[in-house]
């Protein structure tokens, strides 16, 4: 008997030195996962209406969330009396063996909000960067892909695309093809002009603002190179640059004005 009623004063001491602990903790756990749930709809609702794209939404929220929960578990950890020193330092250690062993992951991610956040370009944008031209096909948050002009599949690391020159083609809305023509130094270039500016105008995919213009790039070896600047919308460039290459030729031809070409002379010694 002596040693159930020790059993039991033990047993009520050990209730009323933890049992309040105990409580503590499950109260703090309740009210603190209440409190980071309203939090994280408020955050979502502000990413929303800051148009944030879908996947950093996700991700971002994600980590908020385990950034949150670890707090509170370690609050949790405190009040029941365990040291959390040694737990703290045990998850720093760990974040930075994680970070090391990722650190171009990491670079490449930081890379992807900064694009998603900022937007030098968007989906279906045509952009040249790292060396690449291609239509955004998507991007994620480690890396973009793009679509070649010969429909290849590029994927360009963030990291990279971030820190690196990005030429966006398609942001303005307009772009100029740049071709040259060049026609022989006895024909009418007036006339040239005239006919070369009647194949842009004639094409329906040609803006009219700005206006097309061909103007004397170069007065080469054989030839007076005229520059035929077209405008379009950047889903029409390669439909514009065809047609005014084949429709420059054809012009000119008709109105008998001669496209020079390269040829070699033969020089016979006496002898």
């Amino acid at each position: 008997m002596e040693n159930a009623q020790t059993w039991i004063d033990k047993g009520i001491d050990f209730v009323f030195e933890y049992g309040p602990k105990v409580i503590g903790a499950i109260i703090i756990y309740i009210i603190g996962s209440f409190i980071i749930k309203k939090l994280m709809g408020l955050l979502k609702k502000g990413m929303m209406k800051k148009d944030y794209d879908e996947s950093l939404q996700k991700f971002l929220l994600s980590l908020a969330s385990w950034a949150l929960r670890i707090f509170l578990i370690v609050m949790v950890i405190s009040k029941l009396g365990v040291e959390t020193t040694s737990f703290a330092a045990i998850l720093a250690a760990a974040g930075l063996a994680i970070g090391l062993a990722l650190q171009g992951s990491l670079s490449n991610f930081a890379g992807g909000v900064l694009l998603i956040i900022f937007k030098p370009y968007k989906i279906n944008d045509l952009i040249e960067a790292q060396g690449t031209l291609g239509v955004v096909k998507e991007i994620e948050i480690f890396t973009t892909k793009l679509i070649t002009p010969d429909n290849k599949l590029a994927i360009v690391p963030n990291g990279a695309m971030a820190n690196g020159n990005i030429v966006n083609y398609t942001a303005e809305g307009k772009i100029r093809v740049d071709t040259q023509v060049g026609i022989g130094y006895g024909e009418d270039m007036k006339k040239a002009k005239e006919v070369l500016l009647e194949v842009l105008t004639s094409n329906p995919k040609v803006l009219k603002d700005p206006a097309p213009s061909v103007n004397v790039a170069n007065l080469g070896d054989s030839s007076v190179d005229l520059a035929v600047r077209p405008f379009c919308k950047p889903e029409d460039y390669w439909d514009v640059y065809f047609a005014t290459v084949e429709g420059s030729k054809l012009a000119l031809d008709k109105a008998n004005i001669e496209i020079p070409y390269p040829h070699s002379v033969e020089i016979q010694k006496k002898g």
